[in-house]
């Protein structure tokens, strides 16, 4: 009875000794804070009931209890442990002692002592704790919470490592987390690996969830034969929600030192980055050394948008200096533009505003790219009816300048009539056009036209066919068979008297085999009294759909010999073009391998030739060998693997051979070793360049403690672009 009646008379308190068999429900005195989510919080904002149950309990009759046999105190998804427990009803506040254990969704925690309120606040002593959302674990003398989540850490021991593994640790004097700002400080931080001291700041930031932090990001290192030793700390600057800014001063110890930076902006309507990178008075140049560079998009609508390119480096010897890799040291131009596009119902008009920076100054000024001040261009292509006839419209307006040679104004108009019949199985496509091009020049020769025209008809008929059967047992896969020709008809116009502002001919390729000009740009059009052949098989999987090999082979067979040509090229001397094919095997067994080639059948030789075999078992184990060739000017073998050896253990390498010069032109080789919360990644690379033919050597090094960040050169991108069909797999295991 007289424990009925102290119950009875502390209903605020409901304290329960647990030989009554049932749970007391008491009203929550705080709440979260609205708009904490983050994975330390302690729990979601509620004022749900608290749940408290114990062996014994000794209540006074101010609602003071002292509870001990086993305490859970329950408060929605959080719960606390202990072997005893002291509860102040004025305070609302429980002191805990032995074996204090707590959890909440983001957060695990073991203790000997510590205190917690009812509405969420609590504070801890010999800790371990646990945040499995991350996931993460630690120790700490002290930790404090506050009713939103925020927490307070001293003497702090952190790692991303499960239980049991103790490879890396961050050890901080205290570090404080604030859940609403997601900001997140800690002082006199050192971090080490297997013991090893590797890293020490006074005072570190950092962001906690996805929110962005101004402060200083770890360091990079980097080594390399022309700048020596490389070392930059980043400084991030969180300017607004939409608009960031990211700077790293830098030390080259052959060069000096210089600061990198990079901005970003994200609009409703616009998004881009301006980077730069300047080193005043290069030790070994003696001049300052920039490279600026800027991307920019804005979609005033669904259908107008505006872009933006800009590069800009500050003398042709940069890239050989500054820029990793073969790729690096063959830039020839740095593009500029600005483009105004207009989409409407089935038409586009296009301005452009486009000129090059040439990088490689021994370029002859008669042979560098023409800037164009201005581009407008309209293409339109409108059905008439239903019966499959439509017509179609090509037309540009450009000026080209240029310091040297000829300039002017270009105006280009091709108006196109197609009926187009199509059934199961086929297609038959007759077509005409009428192609018209006039030029207002300055600065021709003496006695020169400088109002040069040219027009003539484009006819044309292209026809295709389709045939199926079942390839091997029933439902296993199909085979087609597809015919294709397309006829072209272009008179023979005298062009020498016109300029070459951008037109080339490339290389012939089953996609240059079927178009009417085999000229790319309108200085020139191309006689043709021609037809395109081409044949077509595929191996196609009947189940999935997938492709599982294909072939192509294609020739034009000329009825008169084309006659025009670009200065300097000679005129076909056969009755027809060059062979071109192609054979592509995809998804054997992991394997896949392709070979595409130009063949002269009248010399019997190779003109082009490229070939190339991959297997790739897994995204982070591939192996390639390929090969390249070009008659009189290029052959390269090209082999390059990267391979995962055990879970811990994982190899790259490539190698780029020049069977014309007998020797590597690039190189290199790297070795990872991983864990389940740390990676550590060592690249070396040896390159000659493409346009001087000096070889630099660099090293590349990378720390990634998982969970907290990086340290070093970021080589991920480097390795993906250069070992084809490479992806990072899973992280290692422990």
């Amino acid at each position: 009875m007289f424990s009925r009646r102290i119950i009875a008379s502390l209903a605020s308190a409901c304290l329960l000794a647990p030989a009554a068999a049932e749970e007391c429900l008491w009203p929550a005195a705080g709440a979260l804070a609205p708009g904490v989510a983050d994975e330390l919080a302690t729990g979601d904002a509620d004022e749900r009931p608290i749940q408290v149950t114990s062996g014994a309990a000794e209540v006074s009759r101010d609602g003071d209890a002292h509870l001990t046999g086993g305490v859970t105190v329950r408060q929605g998804d959080r719960t606390l442990r202990s072997e005893s427990a002291t509860y102040d009803a004025s305070e609302q506040r429980f002191e805990v002692e032995g074996g204090v254990e707590f959890q909440a969704p983001g957060l695990r925690l073991k203790g000997t002592s510590g205190s917690w309120r009812s509405s969420g606040g609590g504070r801890f002593t010999g800790t371990e704790f646990e945040l499995p959302l991350r996931p993460a674990r630690g120790s700490a003398s002290e930790l404090e919470m506050t009713a939103t989540g925020d927490l307070a850490l001293r003497e702090v021991r952190f790692t991303t490592c499960p239980a049991g593994n103790g490879d890396w640790f961050l050890r901080a004097s205290s570090i404080d987390i604030d859940q609403r700002a997601q900001q997140g400080r800690g002082r006199d931080v050192r971090v080490t690996l297997k013991g090893v001291p590797i890293l020490y700041a006074p005072v570190i930031s950092f962001p906690v969830g996805d929110a962005r932090k101004s402060g200083f990001l770890f360091p990079s290192f980097g080594n390399s034969d022309k700048g020596g030793f490389e070392i930059g700390v980043p400084y991030y600057l969180n300017l607004a929600p939409n608009y960031d800014l990211q700077l790293k001063p830098f030390l080259l110890s052959r060069r000096g030192a210089g600061l990198d930076s990079q901005f970003r902006y994200l609009t409703q309507r616009s998004r881009g980055e301006i980077g730069n990178r300047f080193l005043p008075s290069d030790n070994v140049a003696s001049r300052d050394r920039r490279f600026t560079a800027l991307e920019h998009r804005t979609d005033f609508t669904d259908r107008l948008r505006f872009d933006a390119d800009f590069a800009d480096a500050s003398d042709g010897l940069y890239f050989e200096d500054f820029g990793l890799g073969p790729d690096g040291t063959s830039i020839t131009y740095l593009d500029r533009f600005l483009r105004l596009s207009w989409l409407g119902q089935g038409w586009r008009v296009d301005g452009r505003v486009q000129e090059f920076q040439t990088i490689d100054r021994t370029l002859d000024p008669a042979t560098r790219p023409y800037a164009r001040l201005p581009q407008i261009a309209f293409t339109g292509h409108w059905p008439l009816g239903t019966g499959g006839w439509s017509a179609a419209l090509d037309s540009e307006a450009v000026w080209f300048e240029r310091d040297v040679g000829v300039t002017g104004l270009r105006l280009d108009f091709a108006p196109r009539l197609a009926w187009t019949l199509r059934g199961p199985g086929w297609h038959l496509e007759p077509s005409a056009a009428w192609r018209m091009t006039g030029y207002s020049l300055s600065g021709t020769a003496p006695g020169e036209d400088d109002t040069p025209d040219r027009e003539a008809p484009v006819l044309s008929l292209d026809a295709g066919l389709v045939f199926e059967r079942e390839a091997g047992r029933p439902g296993g896969m199909m085979q087609t068979l597809e015919p294709r020709l397309r006829y072209t008809w272009i008179p023979y116009r005298d062009q020498s008297g016109l300029p070459v502002f951008d037109t080339a001919l490339p290389d012939l390729n089953l996609v240059q085999l079927f178009r009417t000009n085999r000229y790319v740009g309108a200085d020139r059009l191309g006689d043709a009294n021609e037809l395109a052949v081409g044949l077509t098989t595929r191996f196609v999987h009947d189940d999935t759909g997938q492709q599982f090999l294909t072939a192509t082979i294609g020739q034009r067979f000329f009825f008169e010999p084309p006659e025009v040509t670009l200065p300097g090229e000679l005129p076909a001397a056969k009755d027809s073009s060059n062979m071109v094919g192609e054979i592509e095997l995809t998804g054997w067994r992991h394997w896949s391998a392709r070979l595409a080639m130009e063949w002269d059948d009248n010399e019997s030789n190779t003109v082009l030739g490229q070939a190339g075999v991959q297997y790739r078992p897994r995204p982070d184990s591939v192996v390639n060998l390929g090969y390249r060739y070009r008659e009189g000017r290029l052959e390269q073998w090209d082999a390059s693997a990267a391979w995962r050896l055990s879970p811990r253990w994982q190899v790259f390498a490539r190698q780029v051979y020049s069977v014309k010069e007998s020797s590597s032109i690039d190189r290199f080789a790297g070795l990872e070793y991983g864990s389940c919360c740390w990676r550590l990644r060592l690249v070396a690379r040896r390159y000659i360049s493409n346009r001087t033919g000096e070889e630099d050597t660099s090293v590349m090094l990378e720390l990634e403690l998982k969970g907290l960040s990086s340290v070093g050169t970021r080589d991920d991108t480097f390795l993906q672009r250069s070992i084809r069909g490479y992806s990072p797999g899973s992280a290692a295991l422990p």
